[in-house]
Parts: structure tokens; C-alpha cells; sequence
């Protein structure tokens, strides 16, 4: 049985640390910082603590997108045969969509932050009254909302991540195939019968992945 050890690992770890790290940093880095000194202090830490984790949030992404062609490319006889394979790919296909929006979109206003990189704040997502710059202030604003919807789009591939993993059992694989195939009328004739036995095996030697 074919095995996809290397997509699935970079599949996995780049979504674990994609969501940890976007996570950590939410409940932990941006309201630690208002701990610091001064407004300007506040807004150093902040930046630098959000711009020493984005290269490596980088690479993480990277790693899952990896992973997730490879992952791909392991089970096109299961997309193509298994009911409910295709559905789950759609969905979290867009989920994955939705998360590189956010964090590309967080990344840029990440850098209006941090373009003084002692600007003063009140915390990595509040402004200072009076004293951060309205351009800084607003970017703030919105990065309040999307330091949350970034793990919680993550957080929602892993549970997609879950099921698709149930979905390789091979009891799931088999009756998958066969509820595709009832639902087409494929198993009305003899080639119909062969087909699906073909399916259905082609299906099965990619469970080896899992």
C-alpha cells in the first residue's frame, strides 16, 4: 500500500504550528506587552516578538501547503471514487483560503505597526489615547479582531484535518465507494460491477497513507 509519511508530517506540522503559534501569540505576547514600561516600550516588545515569529510562521505555512499537494496527489483515486472525499477537499480548501487571507492581511497591517518600531500602544492590539497615530491606531483596531480569526480558521482545519483522517478507515473507504457508486447507478450492469471493484481497490491501496 502506498504511503504518504513525508506529505502527511509536513501537512500536520505546519498546520499544528501555524494555528499554535497564531494562538500563543493572541492570549499571550500582545497582552504581556501592555506589562512593559512605557507606551513606546509596549510597542517594541510587541513588534519585535510578532516580527521575530512571521518568518518562521512563514515557513510554516509553507511546509502545510506542501503537504497538503502532497496529500493531494496520494488520494485522487479516493477523491475521484470515495463519497464525501470530494466535499471534504472543497471545504477545506476554502478554510485554507480564508486562512491565508487573514494572515496575509494581518501581516500587512502587522507592518504598519511596526514601522516605528517603538511606537506607543497599549497592548499588541490597543492603541494609546492620544498618543499612538491614527494610522497605527486603526490598523490596531483590526488586528483585535483577526488575531482570533486566524487560529480560529486554523483551529477548524484541524478538525477538518480529523475527519479526513477518519474518512481513510477502511470500513469508510469501502462504503464510500459503494454509496458513490449505488447513487450513480454505476452497479445496474456487469461493467458497472467491475468498475466499482476496480474503484473500490484503487481506493483501498491509498488508505497505506493513513
Amino acid at each position: 500500500m502506498a504511503r504518504n509519511t513525508l506529505s502527511r508530517s509536513l501537512h500536520d506540522l505546519g498546520l499544528a504550528a501555524w494555528f499554535g503559534g497564531t494562538l500563543a501569540n493572541a492570549v499571550a505576547l500582545n497582552p504581556a506587552a501592555s506589562e512593559a514600561t512605557t507606551p513606546s516600550d509596549v510597542g517594541a516588545v510587541t513588534n519585535t516578538g510578532w516580527d521575530r515569529w512571521t518568518p518562521v510562521n512563514a515557513v510554516a505555512i509553507g511546509m502545510h501547503l506542501a503537504g497538503s499537494v502532497g496529500q493531494l496527489r496520494g488520494n485522487t483515486a479516493r477523491i475521484a471514487s470515495q463519497r464525501g472525499v470530494g466535499t471534504m477537499v472543497a471545504v477545506k480548501t476554502g478554510l485554507t483560503v480564508a486562512a491565508l487571507a487573514a494572515t496575509a492581511y494581518s501581516r500587512v497591517l502587522g507592518r504598519k505597526v511596526s514601522a516605528n518600531r517603538n511606537v506607543p500602544i497599549e497592548s499588541g492590539t490597543e492603541p494609546a489615547p492620544a498618543l499612538t497615530p491614527d494610522d497605527v491606531a486603526s490598523a490596531q483596531r483590526q488586528l483585535a479582531v483577526l488575531q482570533w480569526a486566524v487560529p480560529v480558521l486554523t483551529g477548524a482545519l484541524v478538525v477538518v484535518s480529523a475527519f479526513a483522517g477518519e474518512q481513510q478507515r477502511a470500513r469508510e473507504v469501502s462504503q464510500g465507494v459503494l454509496d458513490r457508486l449505488t447513487g450513480s447507478g454505476v452497479l445496474t450492469s456487469g461493467a458497472g460491477l467491475a468498475a466499482s471493484v476496480v474503484a473500490a481497490r484503487n481506493a483501498l491501496r491509498q488508505v497505506g497513507g493513513r
